[in-house]
C-alpha cells in the first residue's frame, strides 16, 4: 500500500469516527433528528453485535475475525494488478478496510459500535458511516468481479512470459 492509500484510509476512518462522536454528543440523550419524517431519521444506538444486530455480545469473536479479514484484504490488495479493474478493486478494498477499521475501533474501545443512520420507512437496521463504506466497497468489488478483467489480465501476463508474439 502506498502512503497515499494509507492517508485515504486514515481520512475515511477519521470521517467515520468524527461522525460517531457527533452522533453521541447530539443524539446520545435520546433526542432523534427527523431528516425526513417517517422516512429517514438520525437516532443513536449502541450495537453490540455485527451486521443487522447478529452475534450480539460476541466481541470475543468479532474482533479477531475482523482483524483476520483485514489482514487478508491487505495481502490481496498488494497482489492486485495495475489494470483498470485492478484499480477499481483497490478502491473497493480501501472502502471496505476503512469501514472495518472504523467499526473495529468502536468494538475494541467501547465493546459496541455506535450507529445512528435509520431508514424508518423500511425499518432498516440503524447503521453508520463505516457501514456505508463497507457496503459501497462490496458493491464496487462485486461489479469488478462480475465485469472486470483482473484474473484474465493476470493470466495473460503469466502465459506470455518468455514468449514473443
Amino acid at each position: 500500500m502506498t502512503i497515499i492509500t494509507l492517508i485515504i484510509i486514515g481520512g475515511l476512518v477519521a470521517i467515520d469516527q468524527i461522525s460517531k462522536i457527533w452522533a453521541v454528543n447530539t443524539l446520545g440523550s435520546g433526542q432523534d433528528i427527523l431528516v425526513w419524517e417517517n422516512v429517514f431519521h438520525l437516532t443513536y444506538i449502541q450495537n453490540r453485535g455485527a451486521a443487522f444486530g447478529m452475534l450480539q455480545g460476541k466481541q470475543w469473536l468479532l474482533i479477531p475475525v475482523t482483524i483476520l479479514v483485514l489482514i487478508g484484504m491487505i495481502v490481496y490488495f498488494k497482489k492486485l494488478p495495475s489494470t483498470k479493474s485492478g484499480t477499481w478493486a483497490k478502491v473497493s478494498l480501501v472502502l471496505i478496510i476503512s469501514g472495518a477499521i472504523g467499526n473495529l475501533i468502536d468494538r475494541i474501545l467501547l465493546s459496541y459500535v455506535r450507529d445512528f443512520l435509520y431508514f424508518r420507512l423500511i425499518d432498516f437496521p440503524v447503521f453508520n458511516i463505516a457501514d456505508t463504506f463497507v457496503v459501497i466497497g462490496v458493491g464496487v468489488l462485486l461489479l469488478v468481479i462480475l465485469f472486470g478483467d483482473i484474473e484474465k489480465t493476470h493470466q495473460s501476463k503469466e502465459e506470455n512470459n518468455g514468449r514473443i508474439d
